[in-house]
Parts: structure tokens; C-alpha cells; sequence
């Protein structure tokens, strides 16, 4: 093509009917990087182990969500290289046509094993998972109701229904009522998240059961951060409260405490089945790699077979709650190893993880709108194999930098 007649599209269109104006108006990031204040798309050069390198150095990482720190772990790793060499590294389709593997299959019999449900299924990701089982459930007709900090993929999936959303007032059972006894003759889908994931609190699910009883909703929960952490087996949060058979699906996703990439959906047969034939987000995906199945595969064993696990993740979520708050912090609704530490203000926010970095430790920001505005907070979350002398320089880092920035 004759380069004469190539134009930059920027300058071609007026900017009042240029879609990608937007995109030439967001300076924002690009602001922070200047200022050496940007805290995201940080790369990391190693495992996502205690311990992780940035720009050759190492730090403490408290920003995974490797909850039981099975991503390294050596049965993981080789149960995924074995998968490799019999399967190859990916299924060329949807699990639909012909991306099913033998191995696809076993895991979800393990899986529904594990989450002791009928049946279970497998998506390529979490975010999938709930774009695919509530657009399939929810139509035109019905309601789903969510509560008001359920995650984003769960926002999505209802978007994408047709069904009429309404948001119930954070773990707020009065309000959750309300909406349930204004739309009594409706069909109606309630779906929470188990542990949320920026504020670290845990659904009120006994409620949630006692309510949807009485007004006869069906109850799905996200445990994406549940399973691997709660319950006596690390089963998720149904188990935590003895509601296993009350919870009629429960979603989880492999990248958490299950060491790899994915998720899944489980509940009684007849449910599952009808999700595996018109959730479109599995119909039209391609299909989870070897690889990530066979990684999920043996961290589910591994859960069963070292308890110590789990039993030091709490011994450590609680040396860091008590820590932080004697140090001044304030962690808002937190049980769970996910612990925010609440700064306010988003600019000051930014400032506090780049000074982290400094001191050698790697911690998330959430602003707007992954949280409220003026709620910004440094996100933390802690893994089994953190060791107490890492924990402890961890909170002597926080203490130094809030001090330093005016937060205690």
C-alpha cells in the first residue's frame, strides 16, 4: 500500500466522534509512572513464593493470593510436567467439541468429591465461571440479587443474564429481606462471595440460608477465596458454618489456593448439567490446559494430606491482625488472611506501596471503584509458608511507613 495514503487515525477523526478520544485523555497512569508512583503491572522475576525478586531484588511478598503456597510446590510442579508430556499443552478447542480430556473429567469428579456436591464443572477461569453459570440460570423474567461488594465477574455475569440486578447493603440481612420480600413471586438467584475479597470479611451465609429459606431463593457462593482457607478440611466457607447441603452451588477458582489457572462450578446434577449445555463462556472458550488440571489435581491432595497447612495460614492471619493493630493500623471487618490496612486517601494510598517497596515488601493497592471512594487501603494477604521472621519484618516495615506518612 502506498504509504502516502496512510493516515495516523488520531488526527484523521474529530475528536467528538472519535471513540478512541478516551483512551488520548487518560494520563492518570501515566502520571503515577512518572512519579515513580504506579503499583501495578509490577513484574516479578521468580515463583510466587514468601520471598519474590523486583528488578533483581528480593522482597516479601504479601500481595498473593497463594494462600496454602502451592504454586511451588515440587508435587504441583511435576504433576503439571507429567500432564505436558502425555497431553501436550493445549486442547486446540472447547470442552463442547473436542477439548473434554479424560483428565477434565476426573477432576471434576474430584472436585464434587471434595465440595461434596453431585456434580462439578470446569472453566478456563474463575471470571468465566460466573460470566457462564449465571447468565445461563437468569433470564429476562427473573432477579438476582448480590450483594453490594460481590466481586466484578459477578457484576458481569448478571449484566450479561438479562435478569432484573438489585444489590443489597454490604452483609446487611435487614436489607437483603427487603429486596427478597418485595420480589416474593419472582424466581429469584442470591449470589454472595464467600470471603470478600478486599475487605477480608466473611458472609453472614447462616442468614443468607435462613432467608432464602423463608422466601424461597436458590443461593450461589463465590469461595474463590474460601476454599484452601475455610472450614475444618479447607473445604470454603459452607463448611466453615456446617451448610454444605443448604448452599445450592459454590463456585471456586484455581487460582488462589488450588496453584493454577481456571475454576469450577458445583451442585446437584440436574444444575450442573444444564450449566454444561448453555453457559456460553464454557461453550465458546477454549478449554483448561493439561497442565492447569493436572496441577489442580494434585493441590487437592495435597490439602487433604498436609492439614498443617491450613493450620498455620490461621496461626499466621492471626500473629498479622494482632500486629497490625497494635502497631495503630485499622484492618476494618477482616477475619480471614486477606487483611487491609484502610489509608483513605488514594494518592497517599500509592505512596505507602511504593515506600513498602523500598523497605523490601510487596503489597497491593485498591482504590476506587475496587473499593469505595475515600477507602483506599494497602491490601495484604498472607501464605502457610511465610515464616515469622519474614511476618516481622513485614509489620516493622508498616510500622516505619505509616509512621512516616502520618497514618498512626
Amino acid at each position: 500500500m502506498d504509504g502516502r495514503l496512510v493516515q495516523d487515525s488520531s488526527m484523521a477523526l474529530d475528536k467528538t466522534v472519535d471513540l478512541f478520544d478516551k483512551c488520548h485523555r487518560f494520563t492518570k497512569a501515566k502520571e503515577l509512572i512518572q512519579a515513580n508512583m504506579y503499583p501495578y503491572f509490577r513484574v516479578i522475576e521468580s515463583a510466587q513464593d514468601p520471598e519474590v525478586i523486583i528488578d533483581g531484588k528480593k522482597m516479601i511478598m504479601v500481595g498473593s493470593n497463594n494462600y496454602l503456597g502451592l504454586t511451588n510446590h515440587p508435587q504441583v510442579k511435576e504433576a503439571a510436567i507429567a500432564a505436558i508430556k502425555k497431553y501436550g499443552t493445549g486442547c486446540a478447542g472447547s470442552r463442547f467439541l473436542n477439548g473434554t480430556l479424560d483428565s477434565h473429567v476426573q477432576l471434576e469428579e474430584k472436585l464434587a468429591r471434595f465440595i461434596r456436591k453431585e456434580a462439578a464443572l470446569v472453566f478456563s477461569t474463575g471470571f468465566q465461571v460466573n460470566l457462564g453459570v449465571i447468565s445461563a440460570l437468569a433470564g429476562k423474567d427473573d432477579i438476582l440479587i448480590i450483594d453490594k461488594m460481590d466481586h466484578a465477574s459477578i457484576i458481569d455475569g448478571c449484566r450479561l443474564s438479562y435478569a432484573d440486578v438489585v444489590k443489597f447493603r454490604h452483609n446487611d440481612m435487614a436489607d437483603l429481606e427487603r429486596i427478597l420480600k418485595e420480589n416474593k413471586s419472582r424466581k429469584k438467584l442470591i449470589v454472595v462471595d464467600g470471603v470478600f475479597s478486599m475487605e477480608g470479611d466473611i458472609v453472614n451465609l447462616p442468614e443468607v440460608v435462613a432467608l432464602a429459606q423463608k422466601y424461597q431463593a436458590r443461593i450461589m457462593v463465590d469461595d474463590a477465596h474460601g476454599i484452601g482457607v475455610l472450614g475444618k478440611t479447607g473445604r470454603g466457607t459452607a463448611e466453615h458454618f456446617g451448610l454444605e447441603k443448604e448452599v445450592d452451588l459454590i463456585m471456586g477458582t484455581y487460582s488462589k489456593s488450588l496453584a493454577s489457572i481456571g475454576g469450577f462450578i458445583a451442585g446437584d446434577e440436574p444444575i450442573v448439567h444444564f450449566i454444561k449445555h448453555f453457559a456460553r463462556a464454557l461453550i465458546f472458550s477454549a478449554s483448561p490446559p493439561p497442565a492447569s488440571v493436572a496441577a489442580v489435581d494434585a493441590a487437592l491432595d495435597i490439602i487433604d494430606n498436609e492439614p498443617e497447612r491450613l493450620t498455620r495460614l490461621w496461626a499466621i492471619t492471626q500473629k498479622m491482625q494482632d500486629g497490625f493493630r497494635a502497631i495503630g493500623f485499622e484492618t476494618g471487618p477482616s477475619e480471614t488472611p486477606i487483611i487491609p490496612i484502610l489509608v483513605g486517601d488514594d494518592l497517599k494510598a500509592f505512596t505507602m506501596a511504593m515506600m513498602l517497596q523500598q523497605e523490601g515488601v510487596f503489597a497491593n493497592v485498591a482504590v476506587s471503584p475496587a473499593v469505595a471512594t475515600g477507602k483506599a487501603l494497602i491490601r495484604t494477604s498472607y501464605m502457610a509458608t511465610h515464616t515469622d521472621e519474614q511476618l516481622d519484618r513485614v509489620l516493622a516495615a508498616f510500622d516505619k511507613v505509616g509512621k512516616a506518612l502520618g497514618i498512626i
